[in-house]
């Protein structure tokens, strides 16, 4: 089903019958996504004196309770309330769901003991265009990382001068295939987050990072309508489902 959609001053026309879902879904299993060194999410039924709320064990339906960490557990979007002590909830903050969004795939460069993403890589990638989101897809991509155990793996981060770079650029929305976009451990100092949200200055508080995307490879770089979906928790972050759609016109 084609859609033309006015976006400032472009008309864009995307299909939606052909979503791309770049997030990685939640199991009660091992097996799941995992980082910052916690257990796997549960979803277990609830029990209620002797009963067992599950069609499995003879009730009439299942109602099951959730336990997780967003941060921790798969795709989650999270908005400048995870590093300040004022709360802020991204469900308040992100009002627009709907951005211009490039995917980018890139090498992570070696530097000391560390992997890192630099301005100079985000440069090249973007030249000139003018975006509200970007994706950044790392190397190597393989299906391993819908299932990655990542704490104590010292992961791939963003530079900090990278970060300024995608906030000269005016991009307001980072999604990442990784659990941060900082150092796994940087002695608390999350430089990446607090200069995408202007930490010192005024908090840039309709902006937001997206971590522990899947981008699958047959998914090309390039431009594309990101319908950015969250769940309405009350919180500084909350599981979300990115989806991208390609662009015509």
């Amino acid at each position: 089903m084609l859609a033309t959609i006015q976006y400032n001053s472009r008309k864009l026309q995307i299909d939606l019958s052909q979503p791309l879902d770049i997030s990685i879904p939640m199991r009660a299993s091992k097996s799941n996504v995992n980082a910052w060194y916690i257990g796997e999410p549960s979803i277990e039924p609830v029990q209620l004196e002797d009963a067992v709320i599950s069609v499995k064990e003879g009730a009439a339906v299942n109602f099951n309770s959730i336990s997780f960490n967003p941060h921790a557990h798969g795709t989650h979007t999270e908005c400048v309330g995870h590093i300040t002590e004022q709360v802020h909830s991204v469900n308040q903050h992100l009002k627009q769901f709907f951005f211009l969004a490039e995917v980018v795939t890139v090498a992570p460069e070696e530097e000391g003991t560390d992997t890192v993403i630099s301005k100079a890589q985000l440069q090249f990638a973007l030249g000139n265009k003018k975006r509200d989101a970007i994706v950044i897809r790392t190397m190597p991509n393989t299906k391993e990382k819908l299932s990655r155990q990542y704490s104590n793996t010292n992961w791939t981060y963003l530079k900090e001068d990278a970060v300024a770079f995608l906030v000269k650029k005016g991009i307001k929305h980072v999604l990442i295939d990784l659990p941060s976009v900082d150092r796994e451990q940087d002695g608390g100092e999350l430089i990446s987050h607090k200069t995408f949200w202007n930490f010192k200055g005024k908090l840039r508080k309709d902006c937001t990072i997206t971590e522990l995307i899947y981008v699958p490879n047959t998914i090309d770089d390039g431009e594309y309508f990101l319908n950015l979906q969250i769940a309405p928790f009350e919180n500084d972050a909350t599981p979300s489902k990115p989806i991208l759609y390609k662009v015509s016109g």
